[in-house]
């Protein structure tokens, strides 16, 4: 299945205002009862061994930081998908993500018709607070171009 890069579609100020970094990238699905919480879901959960490596390196480099590996909050129930905190959502689109000390990030899944088939769009926003979430984006940014199109792949599978 072939993932495009397009330009994103989206109100950032509404989603993520003031957001610095935004990219989006887009495939085609022949599954026609898919909405964007079950696209969320293929994308975000069961990644292949060498996305799962990187996450764990991540994790280690970060914990000196004080950055943190997951959305979820201590005590606080949410409605999670993956390690993403679910941010607002409705069949056509699922808003997730969270903010930290560097960095806040959402990820917009949409999904639409294309003619019989359906299209789903991966969008990532990043407003970056301070010189270590600049660095961060910076580092991941290479990863983040392989990473996005890999999980959208999975829809497919």
């Amino acid at each position: 299945m072939k993932v495009a890069e397009v330009t994103p579609n989206v109100d950032s100020a509404a989603l993520l205002a003031g957001a610095q970094f935004i990219d989006a990238f887009r495939i085609a699905t022949t599954h026609p009862d898919l909405d964007a919480r079950r696209a969320a879901e293929a994308m975000v959960t069961r990644h292949p061994r060498w996305i799962e490596l990187l996450i764990a390196l991540r994790n280690i480099l970060v914990a000196p930081l004080g950055l943190k590996t997951s959305g979820a909050a201590d005590g606080v129930a949410r409605d999670m998908i993956g390690i993403f905190p679910v941010v607002s959502e409705t069949p056509d689109r699922l808003v997730a993500g969270f903010n930290d000390k560097h960095l806040d990030f959402r990820l917009v899944v949409d999904v639409a018709a294309a003619g019989a088939a359906r299209s789903v769009t991966a969008t990532t926003l990043v407003l970056t607070h301070n010189w270590l979430g600049r660095t961060y984006l910076a580092v991941i940014m290479p990863f983040h171009r392989l990473i996005v199109p890999a999980m959208l792949r999975k829809i497919g599978t």
